[in-house]
């Protein structure tokens, strides 16, 4: 079974960087889908970035050239790596998983995924 713990989140001036942290135990398997999602107070968990067995990603528009995601060779940590950030990324951030996934598609709709970190908060403050 796998379970997700995510780490990282705090507070931070705007303009500034923070690199959130997922840690993965369990086998994910060897064909998966990996995502960062956030959530503010009354409203929908938004998807912000995936990534696939074959490391390819896929980004929010709200967040294109800003945040990076990427996953460590032995698929034990996963990462959200964000610059410049804004007041608007205020948010409990969380990390999901789908293991044994056999497509190169992964969607960022949190229906897609089954199994979710409890989540990280992060302010930022201008």
């Amino acid at each position: 079974q796998v379970q997700l713990v995510e780490s990282g989140g705090g507070s931070v001036q705007a303009g500034e960087s923070l690199k959130l942290s997922c840690t993965i135990s369990g086998n994910v398997g060897s064909w998966y889908c990996l995502a960062w999602f956030r959530q503010t107070p009354g409203k929908e968990r938004e998807g912000l970035a995936t990534i696939n067995s074959w490391r390819t990603t896929t980004y929010a528009d709200s967040v294109m050239g800003r945040f990076t995601i990427s996953v460590d060779n032995a698929k034990n940590n996963l990462y959200l790596e964000m610059n410049n950030l804004k007041d608007e990324d205020t948010a409990m951030y969380y990390c999901a998983a789908r293991p044994n996934y056999y497509s190169r598609t992964c969607f960022s709709g949190e229906e897609f995924y089954d199994t979710w970190g409890q989540g990280t908060h992060l302010v930022v403050s201008s």
